[in-house]
């Protein structure tokens, strides 16, 4: 069989133009994000669609992410880590104050992570899908963290703001930040900002 020459993808479209903007960001300036920009983050990382259906596909629709949000510099929001009520769509408070610097320690000193004026974490309890699946719900998980992934650096695209995925992170210091147990694993760490 001879190649199939495709036709030219148009580059126009909104998600195209969104798809071409898409970068990795390692660099924010020192400016505050606004509560709105904050909600439209979360939801796009895992927001609802309907009262069943989140923003990405899980297997078999066990939905075993938590989302954590370090908060460092957010008008109207005290520094903190919060864990996002993807069903409420709001903030729960988990511990208050600045861990930007404890979160950077435990992502290998990412200046980045430390920089930014939030950090979103994503977590999973991982029994919500092996419970269901076995050891291949790990594969599921990470898929999941995928389509979340793409997510975040296409909303944070959309408004202006920046986004680098970090997957190099000692996991029981994360997980002890967050006051986690040994049934969650550490998926990512986006720190978002505007960049500089």
């Amino acid at each position: 069989m001879s190649e199939l020459k495709l036709p030219e993808p148009d580059l126009s479209s909104p998600l195209a133009q969104l798809l071409l903007k898409r970068r990795s960001i390692r660099r924010f300036s020192p400016s505050s994000l606004t509560l709105s920009e904050i909600s439209k983050l979360l939801w796009a990382t895992y927001g609802l669609v309907d009262k069943k259906r989140h923003v990405v596909p899980s297997a078999g629709a066990t939905y075993p992410v938590e989302v954590y949000l370090f908060a460092k510099s957010v008008e109207g929001l005290e520094p903190g880590i919060y864990k996002y009520d993807y069903a409420s769509h709001a903030l729960v408070p988990v511990k208050k104050g600045d861990f930007s610097r404890e979160l950077a320690r435990a992502c290998l000193d990412q200046r980045w992570v430390r920089e930014a004026p939030v950090n979103i974490v994503v977590v999973a309890y991982y029994q919500r899908t092996t419970n269901w699946y076995g050891e291949r719900g790990f594969r599921y998980i990470y898929m999941e963290a995928g389509h979340i992934g793409q997510n975040i650096y296409l909303a944070a695209t959309e408004m202006g703001l920046g986004t680098v995925a970090v997957g190099a992170f000692y996991d029981e210091e994360v997980k002890e930040l967050i006051g986690l147990g040994d049934e969650y694993i550490v998926l990512y760490v986006f720190p978002v900002g505007r960049p500089a």
